[in-house]
């Protein structure tokens, strides 16, 4: 059983089944976004809240307030290139993402 830290992205997010995802989704369901994008878009100070954010609570909500939805889609996905996360689900301008901290909060179910 390997730590997600060292697999890819692309790794981590074929190890999540639809149930576990299923499962984050029903825990974000009541999460309010702790990061919010503003005009200034993605920079680094705001990437370095999303990883404090991810070590800390491991599933977070983003708000990524962008008109142009093309625009919106490659904010959302640089986020979780970035951050090394798994991406649950978007919704609108909300990102849901989950990374496994390295003490792990959230138990998810198995496969």
């Amino acid at each position: 059983n390997t730590p997600l830290s060292t697999l890819t992205y692309e790794e981590i997010a074929m190890i999540l089944n639809n149930k576990q995802k299923q499962y984050l989704k029903g825990l974000a369901h009541s999460l309010k976004p702790v990061v919010l994008l503003g005009q200034h878009g993605l920079t680094e100070g705001v990437l370095a809240e999303i990883d404090l954010a991810l070590n800390h609570h491991e599933l977070i909500k983003v708000k990524v307030s962008s008109e142009d939805r093309e625009m919106k889609q490659l904010v959302m996905d640089a986020i979780v290139r970035e951050t090394g996360a798994i991406k649950v689900q978007s919704m609108g301008h909300v990102l849901t993402i989950y990374r496994q901290a390295t003490e792990p909060k959230i138990q998810l179910p198995r496969k």
